[in-house]
Formats: structure tokens, sequence, C-alpha cells
């Protein structure tokens, strides 16, 4: 009976929302994003749909992110959120799965107990928690069971967190509410101050994978972009060098770097050497960044290993739990 009602885990993240289905993988990888209509409270869109819709609707209908910094902003819209979600893959008035949440560390007790009452009025049966560090780890493949120290920087759209792993628990943890979306702003705030143009989050996102780096690489070619001239208001064309989206971005790089370098310090020294022998894991979105796994190595001064899958290893580390649920309860994170 259990496996007909295709148990979810659900990666719950700033940017990107993932649902693994028990027995069949990821189903569901789509945005956060929710479009709204606020004079009737419809949801008319979430996911892909209502990302397409951002910067482009009437004053009446929002597209929202309902998690910022890891932090959710608003519950209601989460709860229709979840609601949408679990209907898309499947989820009924006769199918009430059990789901696993996978949650910031930075989130506050009162923030996960709404997370669970979230997802049951959504439809779920039950709802457990874990921690997005112990998930991704358990994605890499790392021996997070064993007496062996694992470490594990995730580098997400609202937060960065880090965490050093040993028998099944988190030994050290850092975590702060600086992720891709940070950079993004940085980078719409320095065209604004340095050119006089504003542009829009999905603009600075494009500069951002088009020519974004933590340090010099090799074919760097300039960029052309399009914006509103902030003086005048009409649009303008704008040139920015790699360079300029370097130093843009730089104070939050060295931030990650910084707080990473901090709990790898934090570690006990034997699981330090377990960590020197085998790497640091970088995963997350913001791993994807063009030099930064070399910026990491350089401050820890430990090998640094970007993951094949850095954007789905916390939803298979999490599916991977539901695959075998009890060995893994006791990793889930509690509310109380």
């Amino acid at each position: 009976m259990r496996a007909m009602s295709r148990d979810l885990a659900i990666d719950l993240g700033t940017a990107n929302t993932l649902v693994y289905a028990q027995g069949r993988g990821i189903v569901f990888n789509e945005p956060t994003v929710i479009a709204l209509n606020t004079r009737t409270r419809e949801v008319l869109a979430m996911g892909d749909e209502a990302w397409n819709m951002i910067g482009r609707t009437p004053s009446y209908i929002v597209a929202v992110r309902p998690i910022r910094q890891g932090a959710i902003t608003d519950f209601e819209i989460t709860e229709r959120m979840l609601q949408v979600l679990l209907k898309r893959v499947g989820v009924g008035k006769l199918n009430r799965p059990r789901v696993l949440i996978s949650v910031p560390s930075a989130i506050t007790r009162i923030e996960r107990r709404a997370v669970k009452q979230a997802a049951r009025r959504a439809g779920a049966s039950s709802c457990y928690l874990i921690e997005q560090p112990m998930a991704a780890a358990i994605g890499v493949g790392l021996p997070v069971a064993e007496p062996m120290g694992s470490m594990v920087v995730d580098i997400g759209g609202g937060t960065s967190e880090m965490a050093v792993i040993s028998l099944g628990g988190v030994v050290s943890l850092r975590a702060i509410r600086c992720g891709g979306f940070d950079l993004d702003a940085s980078i719409q705030t320095y065209v604004r101050r340095r050119h006089g143009v504003a542009i829009g989050e999905r603009t600075a996102e494009a500069v951002k994978l088009a020519i974004g780096s933590a340090e010099v690489f090799e074919g760097e070619q300039d960029v052309e972009i399009r914006g509103r001239e902030v003086a005048t208001g009409v649009p303008r064309t704008v040139i920015l060098k790699p360079s300029e989206v370097r130093d843009a971005i730089e104070d939050d790089v060295e931030q990650i770097l910084t707080t990473a370098t901090k709990c790898l310090g934090e570690a006990p020294p034997e699981l330090a050497q377990d960590i020197i022998f085998q790497g640091v894991h970088l995963v997350g979105g913001g791993s994807l960044l063009r030099g930064i796994a070399g910026r990491l190595a350089e401050s820890t001064a430990v090998p640094v290993n970007v993951v094949d899958a850095p954007l789905e290893c916390v939803a298979i580390g999490a599916g991977q739990c539901l695959e075998y649920f009890d060995k893994h309860a006791k990793l889930f994170a509690t509310d109380t």
C-alpha cells in the first residue's frame, strides 16, 4: 500500500523546487515562483510559467518567490504553491503520500512547524524535514553514517550552507543568507551606479551566467545588455566587461569563502584530516560560477570537488532517504 502512495521528497529551494517520487526519481524541477491574482487570490501559474511572468504582468498580477534568503516570506502563498505542486505530481484525495522536505538549516523552529503544517494541508499524510547540507551529502554519496569527516558547501539561490558531517550528525555548521540571488542583486546595483542604467533580475542573472566569474578565465568576452536609463527613462545599451562583473560580486564571493573557511576551522582536527584527504564537496547552483572552486580551494587549503549534479543532489539525497526511510529516519530535522 505504501508503494502505491508514491511518497515524495521535495527540495524546497529559494531558486528552484525539485520533487523526487519514490521509485521514479526526479519528476519535477522548476523555479520556486508562483503567479497570483491579488484581487481574487487565485493562483494563475507556478514554476516555469510563473517565472516567465516576472516583470511582465499588470499590477494586480504578481509573480513572487515565497522563499527569500532561505526564509519563508509568505506562509499562505507557500501553502498554495505546495497544493499546486502536489496536484501536478499526481497527489489527490485518495493518494496522500508521506512527504520529506529538505529545508535550509537557517530557518527557524516556527518556520519548520509551518512548513510541516502547510504540507499536510496541501495533501500530505505526514511530513518530515531534513536539512539541505545533510541531504546534499547523502546525494553526493558521502559516508555520512561513518566515523569519518565529510564537508559539503552548498551555495544556493538565497543561502550558502557549509557543514562538516560525521556519524550521522552535523559537527560544524555555518549558514549565511547570501547566494546566487545576492550576486544578481550586486550586478544590478553595479550597473545602476556605474552606468546609470536599471536592469531586471532576469537580465542580471543572464549576465552572471554569461560572463560572471570569481577569478580570471580563458576566453573572456564583453557582453551587451539593455536596460532603462535612470535619468531619462529611455532604453539604453551598455557593454559590460567580465572584470566589472567580477568586481561587482567580489564582496559576496569573499563572504561565502570566509564562512566556508571558518566552518572547516571549527571541525575537530581528526575530522579535518579526513576532509584534507577526500576534499570539500561543492554543490548548489552557485558552484557553477566560474572559478569559485579554485577560490575555495585556495581559501581553505583543501582540494575542492564540484559534484556531477550540483543542482539535483539535495533532491537525490532526500529521495534516497525515502527509498531507505527507516535507515535514514534518525537524520531528519526536528522542530522542537
